[in-house]
C-alpha cells in the first residue's frame, strides 16, 4: 500500500511595510497587496516606520514621502543602516527633484500619487523578483564577475573593490553587473530601464540617478569616471579597468580577473 502524500507546506508569505499617514491610501494599498499574497502591516508616522522596520525585517517597504515625526527621506536612510530591504517611495508631487532624492537615498523604485493599486503590486512583485533573483539567467555559483578591483558574484549578490564590500542597493547590484555582462558596448537608457529594471517604460532619470550613485561607489573619481563613461545623447558605456593601479588588493586570492579590454574613447560624464 503506498503511502499517502504529504502536501509541500506553503511558501511564506513575504512581509511588506506600508508607511503612509492617509489611512485611506494605506488601506488600499494593504488590501491590494494582502490580495496579492503578502503579508502587511501599517504604521502611519516615521518614528514608527523606523522601530517596526527593525523589529519586523520586513521583505520590502512601501513608504510614503511626507510622514508626521520624520520625512521619507530620512526614514528610508534609517532603514538603509539596517541592511539593503528594498523600498517603494510614494510621493504625492510631481516635482522631478524629490523622486531623484528618493533614489538618491536608497529607494528601488517610486511611484507618484495618484496612482493605480494595481501598479503599485506590479512594482513591489518587480522589485522583490530582482531582490531575490541573480540578475544575469546565466549566473552560476562562484561564477564571479571581475574587472580590475571590482568583483562581483551575482548568485550571492555580493560585490566588492579592492576586496571591501560595496553597500550597493538591490538596483545598484543588477546595473553593475549588467555592465560587467556587456564590457565595452554603449547602453541605451532604454535598454537599461527594459533590462535591469524589468520595465517598458519609466522615467529615465531613475538610470541616470542609479548611474552617479553606482559611479560614487566604484570609481576613484566620480567627477571624472573611466569606468561608466557618457555616450552623449546615447547612454553609458562600461570599459573595463586595465591600470594596473587599479588591481585588487587583499581580495582574499580572488586575483584581478581583470577583462583585458583598453578603455575606448570618446566617454564623457554626467553634468
Amino acid at each position: 500500500m503506498t503511502s499517502p502524500t504529504v502536501p509541500a507546506a506553503p511558501a511564506p508569505r513575504r512581509r511588506v511595510l506600508v508607511v503612509d499617514d492617509d489611512p485611506t491610501v494605506a488601506e488600499v494599498v494593504a488590501g491590494y497587496l494582502d490580495r496579492a499574497g503578502f503579508a502587511v502591516e501599517r504604521v502611519a508616522d516615521g518614528p514608527s516606520a523606523v522601530a517596526r522596520a527593525a523589529a519586523l525585517r520586513p521583505d520590502l517597504v512601501v513608504l510614503d514621502l511626507m510622514l508626521p515625526g520624520m520625512d521619507g527621506l530620512e526614514v528610508c536612510r534609517r532603514i538603509r543602516e539596517n541592511g539593503p530591504v528594498p523600498v517603494v517611495m510614494l510621493t504625492a508631487r510631481g516635482d522631478e527633484d524629490d523622486r531623484i532624492l528618493g533614489l538618491e537615498v536608497g529607494a528601488d523604485d517610486y511611484v507618484t500619487k495618484p496612482f493605480s493599486p494595481r501598479e503599485l503590486v506590479l512594482r513591489v512583485e518587480s522589485v522583490l523578483r530582482r531582490a531575490g533573483s541573480p540578475p544575469d539567467p546565466a549566473s552560476a555559483p562562484g561564477a564571479w564577475l571581475r574587472s580590475g578591483s571590482l568583483a562581483l558574484d551575482p548568485a550571492a549578490r555580493r560585490a566588492t573593490r579592492h576586496g571591501a564590500e560595496l553597500p550597493l542597493t538591490i538596483r545598484e547590484f543588477d546595473l553593475l553587473a549588467f555592465f560587467l555582462h556587456h564590457p565595452g558596448r554603449v547602453l541605451g537608457r532604454e535598454e537599461l530601464m527594459r533590462r535591469v529594471w524589468g520595465w517598458e517604460f519609466g522615467d529615465l532619470s531613475t538610470v541616470t540617478v542609479h548611474v552617479r550613485r553606482l559611479r560614487e561607489k566604484i570609481e576613484a573619481d566620480p567627477a571624472r569616471p573611466r569606468l561608466i563613461t557618457t555616450v552623449w545623447g546615447v547612454g553609458y558605456r562600461f570599459d573595463p579597468s586595465d591600470d594596473p593601479a587599479d588591481d585588487p588588493v587583499g581580495d582574499g586570492g580572488m586575483g584581478d580577473g581583470g577583462m583585458g579590454a583598453a578603455p575606448a574613447s570618446g566617454g564623457g560624464h554626467d553634468a
